[in-house]
């Protein structure tokens, strides 16, 4: 199979082995002349971000890079990112990266002409049309893990760092204009960030497949996203160097982020205050989470369930399924409680409030609500 093509769904996707030797071909394709580079602190010396500097360069396009950026990004962050940006007089980004890399590189570029406070846009009803879009500059985005999905995403999760709370700021001009997905970038993912990050992705298409909200579109690639999942992450995990399972699950990650469109659920409205607060990868959150959300919104979803575990060759229906991600996660090395990645009980209440002031909570099949929340995040403790 030739896991090589151009893709303008849900925007234009570059995908394939060292494609990122392109980026100067995108950023004159998203009209950027004078790209800042926005990543993490752990990529900033890496190799791949070396290469791609030098191909920037090579380009005419400088070598400018942004990397104070922690794992849960926050408003700290973004300021100090924003500086950088205003300074040198730039008129793009280049978000590159894992989820915080991508997230923050996005508001880079979202925040870059505007006047009031990043909160102002939360997704929360029509608040995206505050902005001034024409102040949005261009994003090329390019993943370095497989999981997020954040690279064809509409919106960046940041968080603020006085409360503690997770906030989703959206725009349809947050929507990168090319994306950059070259598996070999992913290969040196150590196989722990490889298994949260592709657990991430199942999640996202879980959740979106679980929705109650109409979207076939979504609900179809949801289901080809799980089976991917299914398939490539253990290959990947157990051989980094796998270069067809690295395509695969780069696929996925971006089937997940464009299906949650139809909506997220529990497993998310959980996750976001457990890193918040405990600042845990998001990824392996969600992991943990899921099969406890799994028989929470049983009533709901068994038949679809039953539906997704034959398309994807599991046997057993929904028990077969519940018991496929567990082993998946035992496999993976996932944590089986979030008490062993040292969420305690102590703080359930507060995680309750925060859980059910996400937005994720409306696509949650079951209603959510404080008492089953608060049991539920103690089912998962």
């Amino acid at each position: 199979m030739n896991l090589t093509a151009n893709w303008s769904y849900p925007t234009a996707i570059r995908f394939g082995n060292g494609r990122i030797a392109e980026i100067g071909e995108a950023c004159a394709q998203a009209g950027i002349a004078k790209p800042l580079l926005v990543t993490d602190r752990g990529l900033r010396d890496l190799p791949i971000t070396a290469q791609t500097l030098d191909l920037m360069d090579a380009a005419g396009l400088g070598r400018a890079i942004f990397a104070d950026v922690d794992p849960n990004p926050n408003e700290i962050n973004l300021e100090a990112g924003l500086k950088v940006f205003r300074q040198g007089g730039h008129d793009g980004v280049i978000a590159f990266g894992g989820g915080s890399g991508l997230d923050l590189g996005k508001m880079v570029a979202f925040m870059a002409g505007q006047t009031r406070p990043v909160w102002d846009f939360e997704d929360v009803d029509d608040w995206w049309t505050r902005a001034d879009a024409d102040a949005i500059v261009p994003i090329i985005a390019v993943p370095t893990t497989a999981g997020t999905g954040s690279e064809v995403g509409r919106a960046s999760v940041i968080t603020n760092s006085e409360t503690h709370v997770k906030k989703i700021i959206f725009h349809p001009k947050v929507l990168p204009t090319v994306v950059i997905c070259d598996p070999e970038v992913t290969v040196g993912m150590p196989p722990a960030i490889t298994a949260g990050t592709g657990m991430d992705a199942f999640a996202h298409c879980l959740e979106a497949y679980s929705s109650p909200h109409f979207h076939p579109m979504s609900q179809g690639m949801a289901l080809e996203g799980m089976r991917l999942v299914k398939d490539y992450l253990p290959r990947a995990y157990a051989d980094g160097t796998d270069m067809e399972a690295r395509a695969q699950m780069m696929a996925a990650a971006c089937m997940g982020a464009t299906a949650f469109q139809k909506g997220l659920g529990a497993v998310h409205a959980l996750s976001h205050p457990v890193g918040a607060v405990y600042n845990t990868h998001h990824g392996t959150t969600n992991a943990v989470c899921i099969p406890a959300v799994l028989q929470f919104n049983r009533v709901e979803i068994e038949d679809r369930i039953n539906a997704a575990a034959a398309y994807m060759g599991i046997s057993g229906g929904f028990d077969g399924f519940l018991a496929f991600v567990e082993k998946l996660n035992a496999d993976l090395g996932i944590p089986g409680r979030l008490g062993d990645m040292g969420v305690g009980t102590d703080r359930v209440d507060e995680l309750t409030v925060m859980a059910l002031e996400d937005p994720s909570v409306g696509g949650n099949p079951v209603k959510m609500t404080t008492e089953n929340t608060r049991a539920l995040f103690l089912a998962c403790i």
